[in-house]
């Protein structure tokens, strides 16, 4: 590790990075790789579908709070209807992520979207609509992450928009009332 390095160079969170690429990479591999090793579509179904479960587990839960401060969920409420909740950092903490952590996370969500409809679409080509089903999974929880962080990431910019126009108000507002209380 150089030292002369500045510090915004480097990851603030490698470990977790390496994670959150690791689970992409292992669904996306496993699926790739395995029709070297077995002929059972049920092991592939399974195996990879286990694999993008626990991504999308770990980039929900732990990568997206850690390496950009959002996590959302959804829940139905009592007239059963879907509700979308999202968490995310304060301003000033946001606004100390650091950048290749957030740059992986996004473009690693992306990218691998990217992937599985590619996967999918050599499935369509080969006529392999039992793959077919696979990549559509995985695709369908890859998708979930990008629309709940895209939807978390749009909920935080409007919070701290809110916040700076509350706070320029309340300012102003006691400028007036300290300038009327003067005269």
């Amino acid at each position: 590790m150089d030292l002369n390095q500045p510090a915004g160079e480097n990851y603030a969170n490698p470990q977790i990075c390496f994670f959150h690429v690791l689970f992409k990479a292992s669904a996306l591999a496993f699926y790739i790789l395995s029709s070297l090793f077995f002929d059972s579509f049920v092991i592939i179904f399974v195996v990879t579908v286990l694999l993008a479960a626990l991504d999308f587990w770990v980039v929900k839960n732990v990568s997206g709070r850690i390496l950009v401060g959002l996590r959302w969920w959804n829940e139905i409420n009592d007239l059963g209807e879907s509700v979308w909740k999202f968490e995310c950092l304060d301003q000033e903490s946001l606004a100390r992520m650091n950048k290749k952590d957030s740059w992986l996370f996004w473009w690693t969500l992306y990218l691998t979207a990217v992937l599985w409809i590619l996967l999918g679409i050599f499935s369509l080509i080969r006529f392999q609509a039992d793959y077919l089903l696979v990549v559509g999974v995985c695709l369908t929880l890859s998708i979930a992450n990008i629309v709940g962080f895209t939807k978390c990431r749009k909920d935080a910019k409007k919070q701290i928009q809110q916040f700076a126009t509350q706070t320029i108000a309340s300012r102003f507002s006691s400028t007036i009332q300290s300038a009327f209380t003067v005269v």
